[in-house]
């Protein structure tokens, strides 16, 4: 009896201590194109994302005295903005503490109306129209140089560094493409470049021989494209095969991939692209090459570009909830206004409007198809 008696207790203290130690769920929501010509960006990201959360509950994340396991929400919004409306939608009736995306400008500043609406802070890490911050939402961040930066360091670039002349200017219509091409042409016409012809595109075309053949009558010296690499890879293409071997060709973070190459086909106008990407190329941020090396492992022949940011948006996210003593987007949310945190990426800290402070640019070019820092 006493035997049975002292083995009742030992069960109790067993499941009173299981019970101090259990973990609450804490839900963090990501977005991304996973499907669609875009998928390569949005698997990128989104194991970015889930490489912070598994390292973090790998050390474990304490809240408030409380202890938590986090768990990544991932929604597809295949890079179109109704359906990224839809998964923003989706993570607030989940009830998901924060948010790390979209991709794209034309999902994100439809998308942020709708955290901003139940209260949730999202910090994207590739969104770069300056549209999304300057809708005065407290609940949006962004993690690297937006499309003023990027647009106007491209045309200084073709200007100073290249003394080109003549620039005809080609974007898909997006939010993205037609911003970073309208920054890129003001600044590019302000230091004497002539912008010889304009023509727009889609998101989801594949042939652009009559915009190039039109291009090619005006004979430039350089084309710029606002858009993304599913675009610029057969672009790059068709301009071999019309002749515009000796054309640079310059674009924004969306066409700055690795499989640029790959989408190019082997053409030898991949050796004239010169494109923009925010922040510090891998080798000069403070953890990227560590880092690098250890998602490779994971996810060998996936990286793109913006994983390094959502890692880094992700610990953004918990910092400022450790600091609030809170997982509660309501109290929580002013906390990441005031991060000072070490990320992979950079030193973070944000500006009133949730841009980046003192956001970093790199230019980049293609040697033996591979990208390659010019600065």
């Amino acid at each position: 009896m006493q035997f049975k008696l002292k083995l009742l207790v030992a069960a109790s203290v067993s499941l009173l201590a299981g019970a101090s130690m259990a973990q609450e769920v804490l839900k963090i929501g990501h977005v991304g194109p996973v499907s669609g010509a875009q998928a390569h960006y949005g698997k990128d990201n989104e194991n970015g994302a889930r490489m912070a959360v598994e390292d973090l509950n790998a050390k474990g994340v304490t809240i408030g005295g409380k202890k938590y396991k986090l768990e990544l929400v991932a929604e597809d919004d295949a890079a179109d903005p109704k359906q990224g409306t839809a998964a923003a939608q989706k993570l607030c009736d989940a009830k998901v503490a924060g948010v790390v995306g979209h991709l794209n400008s034309g999902t994100t500043i439809p998308a942020s109306t709708v955290y901003n609406q139940c209260g949730i802070p999202h910090v994207t890490p590739s969104a770069t129209n300056p549209k999304l911050t300057q809708q005065g939402y407290k609940t949006t961040f962004r993690l690297l140089a937006n499309d003023n930066a990027l647009g106007a360091g491209l045309a200084l670039h073709a200007a100073n560094n290249l003394k080109l002349k003549k620039i005809a200017i080609i974007d898909d219509r997006t939010a993205y493409g037609q911003g970073v091409a309208e920054v890129f042409k003001k600044t590019a016409s302000q230091k004497g470049i002539t912008i010889v012809d304009e023509q727009f595109t889609t998101d989801k075309a594949t042939d652009f021989m009559a915009i190039l053949t039109a291009i090619k009558a005006k004979a430039p010296d350089g084309i710029f494209y606002g858009g993304m690499d599913p675009q610029a890879g057969p672009m790059l293409r068709q301009m071999e095969q019309l002749g515009l071997s000796n054309v640079k060709f310059f674009g924004g973070d969306g066409i700055c991939t690795a499989k640029l190459a790959e989408l190019s086909g082997g053409a030898k106008t991949l050796g004239n692209v010169v494109c923009a990407e925010g922040g510090a190329s891998l080798d000069k941020m403070p953890g990227g090459k560590a880092w690098k090396d250890r998602y490779d492992k994971k996810y060998p022949n996936q990286f793109q570009v913006y994983s390094p940011y959502t890692y880094d948006a992700v610990h953004v996210l918990v910092d400022a909830m450790q600091r609030a003593k809170s997982i509660d987007p309501k109290v929580y949310t002013p906390f990441i206004g005031q991060a000072n945190l070490q990320g992979v990426t950079t030193k973070i800290a944000f500006e009133a409007d949730g841009e980046l402070k003192n956001p970093a640019m790199t230019l980049y070019s293609y040697k033996d198809g591979k990208k390659v820092p010019l600065n």
